[in-house]
């Protein structure tokens, strides 16, 4: 009996760690939007076509999730608990935030809506990416198209977020200084917080589900 205490807390770590950091994923995305300063690549796509259906950038977010997870069957990928939670629960946490936050006005409250937003993404990337418990939709379509094609992740992912941002721009998507900064900064960013939240392994047993995702393949929404 005493010997699962251990392992059940490893488990109830990695749990909290996999939700706080979706829902801060959501918080911080937030923050991009009310900086009005430009978005990360995926949520120029969901900004603009929210612009266009009338939705709100979650919803369009988690209809969006839901698509791309539908390009895993060909692609043979398997997600996890932590790819269904990220469908369901980034959308809902950028729309709270966005109801409770307003816009900023002036440079200096839009850049540090801006500075804050990519912090706390890049450290919400890392809580929910340590956590392993499977990659976000985008995620895996990008490690699925790498195995099927052969073309190396760095490609594949340029390749998608240069067609999404493109598409989002031309929609009506913010794109700005933001979104080239969130480019060149995330992926340190995560790399960091992913060595501040790594999980150690528990003893006597492993609960990963669905592990083995590539840290090459920062999380993208």
């Amino acid at each position: 009996m005493f010997a699962r205490q251990p392992r059940q807390g490893h488990l109830t770590r990695r749990l909290v760690q996999l939700y706080g950091g979706l829902a801060l994923y959501g918080a911080s995305s937030a923050l991009l939007v009310r900086s009005g300063l430009g978005l990360e690549p995926w949520n120029v796509l969901h900004q603009g076509l929210a612009e266009r259906t009338g939705l709100s950038m979650g919803v369009v977010l988690t209809v969006v999730g839901a698509l791309v997870l539908l390009l895993w069957i060909p692609l043979r990928q398997r997600p996890g608990l932590g790819t269904v939670s990220n469908v369901l629960v980034i959308g809902a946490a950028m729309d709270a935030t966005l109801a409770v936050l307003p816009d900023a006005h002036g440079w200096a409250p839009r850049v540090a809506a801006l500075a804050g937003g990519i912090v706390l993404n890049g450290a919400a990337t890392g809580l929910y990416i340590a956590a392993r418990f499977g990659p976000g939709p985008r995620d895996g379509l990008m490690t699925g198209l790498n195995r099927r094609t052969g073309v190396s992740v760095r490609l594949v992912r340029t390749a998608l977020e240069v067609t999404v941002v493109a598409t989002g721009f031309a929609l009506g998507g913010t794109v700005g200084i933001g979104t080239l900064l969130y480019a060149v900064t995330i992926g340190p960013l995560a790399q960091v917080f992913l060595r501040v939240f790594a999980v150690p392994s528990a003893s006597g047993g492993s609960t990963v589900v669905a592990a083995g995702q590539p840290r090459a393949a920062i999380l993208r929404r």
